[in-house]
């Protein structure tokens, strides 16, 4: 395994692991393949190891691998807030199983796996302050995935603890003007890592008084660009190497929720179907000056829709691809096993990668078909944290991927998660208290402290 020198800034790839609650609810409008297999049965102890094995096959590539964990669910404060009560957390939760099932199902959600939207985040050559900055997505367009910022940011925080070298955002203010998805909708180019890059913020709607757009018909429009503009604030981004670009909202329509599902970026590359912004060429202009002030040329690859129908990209998630540096320098697209058994989309990575064009020089197929079922590829399980050089001293040592600590996490997986998980296992009193002493053994494995607030309480015993 060849890893990256010492003193070399790197990227980094914090993976969050698949909750305990992991199950097939279908409660994000838009994405596809969550609505799609609403209902089914679950298989959480595969999700989660289906995760875990991806992150160390990347580990073993030479890349820097980080963990982060779950949220708890059922979140019963969730339901106390939304008028379900009882004296007890079993009986608010059989309660919400009779009388409101979908606010249930609401609190059970796992999709806090999708580490992708747990933050926006700029590395320390970008910044005036030179600390790394991430900002926590409030992610207020759904109702499920709203109530896990604050949790993030505890997380987040107690993983980038060092304030001297990492500054940890809230949330912006809840409210749709600053609806915000996190890296999901944001893209760094540079030429390398540890450079200076370009910013690119990708935005599907205004805030009120900015004028008007087209807008898409069928399913929500959920960054806006005045929530971009407030984190490229907050980390203190020179505006001049800031791209903001319009999502093409005829992708919004045909399932395309973020924009990591139409596009990728890494170095100078990015990767993006040619329906994936509304002013394309606009948008490869404005980035392409960006990166020409820095230095750089910009390399665009892009797919054509009469290649890969915009339809076939959401559905296999070709786009959700993580697209890495490796060690040498070179380029893999770790793309969904879905991808390679589509005959056309293989087909586009192989001449992807066959082209001398760009420094994309591998493709390989990972298997997490539990996330993708419930709407998550590959790259929607990583938070991308560029590090420099002595940044990795202010991470909490443990939630780093090592031998010892992929075998913890296979054991702790094995012994806590259930093997299936069906609607109506959601009732379950006992999946709250099973979660909870989970979680509770994982804040030890990771080094994390107390960072879950049933720590501070005693914990309901059923």
């Amino acid at each position: 395994m060849e890893t990256h020198p010492p003193g070399t800034p790197t990227e980094a790839n914090f993976d969050s692991l698949v909750g305990p609650t992991h199950n097939y609810a279908g409660l994000a409008q838009g994405n596809l393949l969550s609505t799609e297999h609403a209902g089914l049965v679950a298989y959480p102890r595969q999700a989660a190891l289906q995760g875990l094995r991806k992150m160390d096959r990347l580990r073993s590539m030479g890349l820097v691998q980080g963990v982060l964990p779950p949220q708890v669910r059922p979140d019963v404060d969730f339901l106390r807030a939304t008028g379900v009560t009882g004296p007890d957390d079993a009986s608010i939760i059989a309660k919400a199983a009779r009388e409101a099932p979908r606010l249930l199902a609401t609190a059970c959600s796992s999709s806090s796996m999708w580490a992708a939207n747990a933050a926006t985040v700029s590395p320390a050559a970008d910044t005036a302050d030179g600390r790394v900055h991430l900002t926590v997505a409030n992610l207020v367009t759904n109702a499920h995935r709203s109530i896990e910022h604050g949790q993030t940011a505890r997380a987040l925080r107690a993983v980038f603890r060092d304030g001297a070298r990492f500054a940890v955002h809230d949330a912006l203010p809840s409210t749709p003007d600053f609806a915000d998805e996190g890296a999901a909708n944001h893209t760094r180019l540079a030429r390398t890592h540890g450079e200076r890059g370009a910013e690119l913020f990708v935005y599907g709607r205004l805030g009120p008084g900015e004028g008007s757009l087209r807008l898409p018909r069928k399913f929500p429009a959920r960054q806006t660009l005045e929530a971009s503009r407030a984190i490229a604030r907050l980390h203190q981004l020179d505006a001049s190497t800031v791209v903001y670009a319009q999502q093409n909202p005829d992708a919004i329509d045909a399932g395309v929720f973020h924009n990591d599902v139409i596009a990728v970026g890494n170095g100078p590359v990015l990767l993006a179907h040619e329906l994936a912004f509304t002013d394309r060429e606009g948008t490869l202009r404005d980035l392409g000056q960006a990166c020409t002030k820095l230095g750089f040329d910009l390399i665009p690859v892009e797919v054509t829709e009469q290649q890969v129908p915009l339809e076939l990209a959401v559905k296999r998630y070709l786009f959700n691809s993580q697209l890495v540096t490796l060690p040498d320098g070179s380029m893999a697209l770790v793309s969904p096993t879905d991808c390679e058994e589509e005959p056309a989309i293989a087909s586009a990575i192989d001449s992807i990668v066959a082209d001398a064009e760009n420094p994309i020089s591998q493709a390989i197929y990972a298997d997490v078909r539990q996330s993708m079922q419930n709407g998550g590829g590959p790259a929607c399980l990583r938070l991308r944290v560029v590090l420099g050089p002595d940044d990795l001293a202010g991470v909490a040592p443990k939630t780093l991927l090592s031998d010892a600590l992929v075998a913890q996490l296979e054991g702790w997986i094995e012994r806590h998660y259930r093997e299936t998980l069906a609607p109506a296992d959601l009732a379950d009193p006992k999946l709250l208290d099973e979660t909870r002493t989970a979680l509770d053994e994982l804040t030890g494995i990771l080094g994390l402290g107390s960072i879950y607030p049933f720590q501070h309480d005693a914990v309901t015993v059923w």
